[in-house]
């Protein structure tokens, strides 16, 4: 029953390892930065709380009694297990935590490449990132910084590479990209809510619908998967396509350099939550990460 249960303080326990293992009070205390005296006090706390001596207090040194070298074995594996807890270590306890939620595509394809750099240069913040799906579910609850992919311009702008079609080699007959945009009339077109086509073909001067059959993909990630796998046409920002574009998976549909874009009605924003240093830290890191996607994926298509 609970009311059984007696727990000696992590302090009396690790004075008794401690003096156990060194053999006297004073090098016990030297070594847990308090007094002889202390580590006298919590041993006999201890002894007193489980009811039987653990040391033998001798002329020159300690010695274990039987019971104490049998506890002393539980005492060690007890104190490794909760030594190996990271958060037990003052550099962990030290280290600002900061949260920030991202779409998928976001964090697989900006963020995630860019995460070494952000290690090497910030070893006093522990960045959690978590993700976000938009249309099926609300921000994370509390985060410190959320990468939102909206159609306001609510929040600092990360991307403004225009958007253009994408597709497969493997999805024109001869490999050659065709001479004009018709070609399209006879593609399957990707659907996504987060990148809808319509404003993509009036900006091309095309009086097409938005297109109302095949698949309906949700996350931007998963139609620029399914366009490397030769389903269909996705319409999206080069920055997040640029696994893609650099293996070769992917390529514009009228070549690169020829290929129109538009601006997207939807952009990537970062929006703070707080002013703290370390998420000032983080969200300047984010917008370079991005600046950085952008660039490439405009040598990409140059």
């Amino acid at each position: 029953m609970a009311d059984d249960l007696r727990l000696p303080s992590i302090d009396a326990l690790r004075a008794f390892e401690a003096a156990a293992r060194l053999g006297t009070f004073e090098r016990a205390a030297d070594e847990l930065s308090v007094t002889a005296s202390a580590i006298g006090k919590r041993i006999a706390s201890l002894e007193d709380l489980l009811g039987t001596p653990l040391l033998l207090r001798g002329p020159k040194a300690l010695s274990l009694s039987a019971v104490g070298k049998e506890y002393l074995e539980q005492v060690r594996a007890a104190l490794a297990l909760l030594s190996a807890v990271p958060l037990h270590r003052r550099s962990a306890q030290r280290r600002q935590k900061v949260r920030l939620s991202s779409p998928p595509t976001f964090a697989r394809e900006v963020l995630v490449p860019a995460l070494p750099a952000f290690t090497r240069a910030h070893d006093d913040i522990e960045l959690e990132i978590t993700l976000t799906v938009p249309y099926l579910e609300g921000p994370l609850s509390d985060p410190d910084l959320e990468v939102r992919y909206l159609a306001t311009d609510e929040g600092e702008l990360l991307m403004h590479d225009p958007v253009l079609p994408l597709l497969s080699p493997a999805l024109l007959a001869d490999g050659v990209p065709p001479d004009s945009l018709d070609v399209l009339r006879t593609l399957p077109l990707l659907r996504t809510p987060a990148e809808p086509w319509l404003p993509w073909f009036r900006a091309q001067g095309l009086d097409w619908p938005e297109p109302d059959r095949g698949p309906r993909l949700v996350d931007l990630g998963m139609t620029l998967e399914a366009a490397a796998c030769g389903q269909g046409v996705a319409l999206s920002r080069p920055s997040i396509a640029r696994a893609w574009l650099r293996a070769g998976r992917l390529q514009p549909l009228l070549g690169a350099g020829r290929t129109p874009g538009s601006t997207s009605a939807f952009a990537y924003r970062l929006a703070r939550c707080n002013e703290d240093a370390a998420v000032l830290g983080v969200a300047a890191w984010v917008s370079r990460a991005a600046a950085d996607a952008v660039a490439e994926a405009a040598a990409l298509m140059a």
